[in-house]
């Protein structure tokens, strides 16, 4: 799949994040902020999210991205075998928060659902308008997410969206009704990442298990040749949803990016990584039992991906749910 022709308001929007975050966000971050998602269930409501107009588009064909709790007191999470995609970031504390994009399938639920992190604006670019679903954000990236190219969505604003399971304790309880913010699912079109679908290349080498280590969290993925997936365990332990599925992933990508400390900071202080997913470097594609050794590159923000060999050739993905894991390199 290519890269998007759609037309973009990039220079605005670019221009104006730029102004906020040194015109005053990177002086005062130091733990006074009143974030949205205090860690004990209590939410506010963030203001009307704009894409850009001024107005919220929830019409417009756009693939729905939700931030996932992946703290061990979140498992097993719901909805996350539906995505098509499903992104890994390291956040404060060493700990993983997941991304799930959802652009062929709508599960009926979704979740736990947790707060955005500013890396999310810059991964959120390759897609057109996205619907970002959260459960809030530290209170001075809200100004930057409310005015990003996206449709952001928290409880509140939409009735009937989120609703709380009292299966699990706050804050990592709050669920989503994907329904109820997008009528439809988009369709493969949308899913503008740059990432491209067919044959194996040719080469790599035999792999049955690969580990991705955080300072405080970990994930493994091991081939299952009767499935012709990758079984998902996290901290050590087998991934399985809430309807006791595996989670099984066709392809996984490992990623190495630049993680460097955000302006922002938790709400116990903590500082945010910031991964960097605009440049270029290495990464590692598994597929079918066996990894290749790839470069990756994405001159701007509202590119996707490319993930090539050593001559260039583009490297295709099985077919199936993707995983990508950024990684420090």
């Amino acid at each position: 799949m290519g890269h998007k022709a759609h037309t973009r308001r990039a220079t605005t929007t670019v221009a104006l994040l730029a102004a906020m975050v040194t015109g005053g966000l990177a002086a005062g971050c130091t733990g006074q902020h009143a974030p949205i998602d205090d860690g004990r269930g209590q939410l506010q409501t963030s203001p009307p999210g704009q894409d850009g107009d001024g107005s919220d588009d929830l019409s417009a064909p756009s693939v729905l991205a939700v931030k996932i709790d992946n703290a061990p007191g979140a498992r097993p999470q719901t909805g996350i075998r539906s995505a098509d995609i499903v992104y890994a970031e390291q956040v404060e504390g060493g700990l993983s928060r997941l991304m799930a994009v959802f652009a062929t399938k709508l599960p009926k639920d979704v979740g736990p659902v947790r707060s955005a992190r500013e890396s999310d604006l810059e991964l959120l670019r390759q897609f057109d308008k996205p619907v970002l679903a959260f459960s809030g954000a530290q209170g001075k990236l809200m100004p930057l997410i409310n005015r990003a190219p996206l449709t952001p969505q928290t409880p509140g604003k939409v009735s009937g969206a989120y609703y709380r399971d009292s299966a699990k304790p706050a804050p990592h309880n709050l669920y989503l009704r994907p329904e109820r913010l997008i009528s439809s699912a988009p369709g493969a079109d949308a899913l503008t990442t740059g990432f491209q679908y067919g044959a194996a290349p040719s080469g790599g080498k035999a792999e049955t298990s690969r580990t991705v280590r955080y300072p405080a969290a970990s994930f493994t993925f091991t081939w299952s040749a009767n499935r012709a997936r990758w079984l998902v365990s996290m901290d050590g332990t087998p991934t399985v949803t809430t309807d006791g599925k595996r989670v099984v992933p066709a392809t996984v990508v490992v990623q190495y990016v630049t993680i460097r400390p955000s302006a922002f900071h938790d709400f116990l202080g903590a500082n945010t990584p910031y991964t960097e997913t605009v440049g270029s470097g290495k990464a590692q594609v598994l597929r079918g039992g066996r990894a290749y050794d790839v470069n990756w590159k994405r001159e701007k923000a509202t590119d996707g991906t490319s993930f090539t060999t050593k001559d260039g050739t583009p490297v295709n993905f099985a077919k199936g749910q993707v995983w990508v894991v950024f990684a420090e390199k």
